[in-house]
């Protein structure tokens, strides 16, 4: 009796269904809010699978703020909102030592950056000294106070937005902040047919949107599993290669100042990694790597002043680089 030989499917050899499913489960109750913003959303994603931090630039009115908001409703961890302002102090973010009369000994008192996702809303209006702050928060994911050192609880990631540096009242960010924050995701007026939408979208519902409608659809450990997941996606070593050369360009091209760190091209891998993950793929591509590229390296490089005043931009410096690296096959 002949046997038909069939051809076996192809299966991931990481599996990625729970993971896709989380990812929709979220885009879909963030939709019942938010129009369009699908770049900003995927990246906010890509962020919390990669454990990396997001800064959010755009005017104000484009629901930067709630966006995040909306992100940190569904998921089923603590959530903490700073608003920095010029005035803000270090404490009103890592917490502070209060002395306890009853046994004659400080007590520290934790601030509002012991929490799973921080909203840090309007981060570039606080000072250096407020700013500095946070530079082991973000990094080492730990504060020290006193000489003692407190653990900050995992998942930990800031989700921080910022007002165009043009506009009054802002600081500019100094650059080593800049480079713990895996990607700056710029943002920018809706179009016309998305605005119609909004319009509709508030006049149907009278006004009434609440955040409260949005319900939880993952939990603290279910992120840190698919962390995991996303870890172990396949990359080619000619992709590898790739990114470094990408970000070697930067460091000594004629049009920048300062190039991008090691800490960048960690950045576009595990960024890629997680990209290729929510679409369902286990391995990365060349295509996945010059999606996550530009919001990793655009707010890492400085231009000269010659191109400044020429009025280019490091986003504009970085598809140039992207055109000029040839692509693996």
């Amino acid at each position: 009796m002949e046997q038909t030989m069939q051809t076996p499917e192809f299966q991931n050899r990481v599996e990625l269904n729970h993971l896709r499913q989380s990812v929709e489960d979220i885009r879909k109750e963030i939709g019942q809010i938010i129009v369009g913003q699908h770049e900003m959303i995927n990246l906010i994603i890509v962020g919390l699978l990669s454990d990396g931090h997001m800064l959010i630039e755009g005017v104000p009115g484009i629901a930067k703020t709630l966006t995040a908001k909306l992100v940190a409703k569904t998921m089923s961890i603590k959530f903490s909102r700073i608003q920095f302002t010029p005035d803000l102090m270090p404490s009103d973010v890592i917490g502070t030592s209060v002395f306890n009369i009853k046994n004659s000994e400080f007590e520290f008192h934790q601030g509002p950056i012991f929490a799973n996702i921080v909203l840090i809303d309007e981060i570039n209006r606080a000072p250096a000294k407020t700013q500095a702050a946070l530079f082991e928060c973000m990094q080492e994911k730990q504060v020290t106070v006193d000489g003692k050192t407190y653990t900050l609880p995992p998942p930990f990631i800031v989700l921080a937005t910022q007002n165009p540096i043009e506009q009054e009242g802002t600081y500019r960010l100094p650059e080593a902040q800049l480079d713990r924050f895996m990607c700056k995701i710029e943002i920018s007026y809706p179009k016309q047919e998305e605005e119609i939408l909004i319009l509709k979208n508030h006049h149907e519902k009278k006004g009434n949107f609440s955040p409260e409608q949005i319900q939880p659809v993952l939990t603290g450990e279910q992120l840190l599993t698919y962390r995991n997941i996303v870890q172990s996606i396949q990359a080619e070593d000619k992709l590898i290669e790739y990114i470094a050369s990408i970000v070697s360009k930067t460091r000594g091209h004629k049009s920048l100042f300062l190039g991008a760190s090691p800490r960048a091209s960690l950045a576009i891998l595990t960024g890629a990694k997680a990209y290729a993950a929510i679409h369902g793929k286990d391995f990365i591509t060349p295509d996945d790597i010059k999606f996550i590229a530009s919001p990793v390296l655009a707010h890492r490089i400085l231009l000269t002043p010659e191109k400044e005043m020429e009025g280019a931009t490091t986003t504009q410096i970085v598809h140039q680089i992207l055109e000029s690296v040839e692509v693996p096959r």
